[in-house]
């Protein structure tokens, strides 16, 4: 086999329009394994709150890096990059085509374009930064990234414990902005790669994202919290779905003005999700239910140079 026949195929989109059930389809096209992009379903302790696929989704197509971590480990976008490549190189021996699906855009990035090198830091200063957040909330660590690189301030998710502390980190330990590394070079990889993007009517996406918050409340996401309570300081934790009824059980809010939270903040990171993932050109765009136009695209895109 030529190394341009083998080809990784992407699926992005926002949250709750059916990218599993896609890559799945797909998969079992190619009788080929999946390679989840999420950052929040490599966690095992978080299960329904991640809507990771269903026990018989699993079983009809091998996935990888779902449930492979704790909440306790520190997983970076570095670390997804080294080890889904290191597995992309082990499928591929037997695979001609792989499926990679997920909704964050940063680590199907670290994937396909590869991140800039950068130097070490502290992790003393990690720690400090953990422990204040903990203590003192997010706001802080925002306000003094904000002053200290605010090229890295505009760019990144403000609401995101992880990449703001990341931020400050880097220029506690550096003296550096994150932001002057960050040159976006694309790293040349040994495979072509197909970019499929799944979109829908909004109104439609955002009934289906409202029903999922019901679906996960039907089946014990509130149980799965209060199970995690002990553990809510942690950044993986720090997300949709779960700190709303942290709130909730610290009695900041009712239960119903956290499930309406979900759902809203739900609806506002799909906003998000699409707007990161459009502004890749090498992504190209269907509706979830388009499977034969998906195929056929797929397939004339990874088609082999004679």
């Amino acid at each position: 086999m030529t190394q341009n026949e083998k080809s990784l195929i992407v699926i992005v989109g926002p949250t709750a329009i059916g990218k599993t059930a896609l890559a799945i389809q797909l998969a079992r096209h190619f009788s080929t394994e999946i390679i989840s992009a999420d950052s929040r379903q490599f966690f095992k302790e978080m299960e329904i709150g991640t809507a990771k696929p269903s026990t018989e989704e699993l079983a009809a197509v091998p996935h990888h890096f779902i449930n492979s971590h704790s909440i306790n480990t520190f997983f970076s976008t570095g670390d997804f990059e080294n080890e889904a490549l290191a597995k992309a190189d082990e499928l591929f021996k037997s695979h001609n085509q792989l499926l990679m699906v997920g909704g964050s855009g940063l680590y199907i990035n670290a994937v396909c374009n590869g991140l800039d090198k950068l130097p070490d830091t502290d992790l003393t200063i990690r720690a400090s930064l953990k422990e204040r957040f903990a203590v003192e909330g997010l706001e802080s660590i925002r306000q003094e990234i904000a002053l200290a690189d605010p090229e890295f301030y505009a760019k990144v998710d403000q609401q995101n414990p992880q990449r703001m502390i990341r931020g400050l980190e880097f220029y506690l330990s550096t003296g550096f902005k994150l932001s002057a590394y960050q040159t976006n070079s694309k790293k040349e990889r040994p495979f072509k790669i197909c970019k499929i993007g799944l979109n829908m009517d909004r109104n439609l996406l955002y009934q289906q994202i409202n029903n999922r918050v019901d679906q996960m409340m039907a089946t014990g996401l509130l149980e799965e919290v209060k199970e995690l309570l002990p553990y809510k300081h942690l950044n993986a934790l720090n997300t949709v779905g779960y700190t709303e009824l942290f709130q909730y059980l610290d009695g900041v809010i009712s239960l119903e003005q956290a499930v309406d939270a979900i759902k809203q903040n739900t609806r506002r990171f799909a906003k998000r999700q699409l707007t990161w993932f459009r502004k890749d050109p090498d992504t190209h765009w269907f509706e979830p239910d388009q499977y034969a136009d998906i195929l056929k695209h797929v397939q004339q895109a990874i088609k082999p140079v004679q």
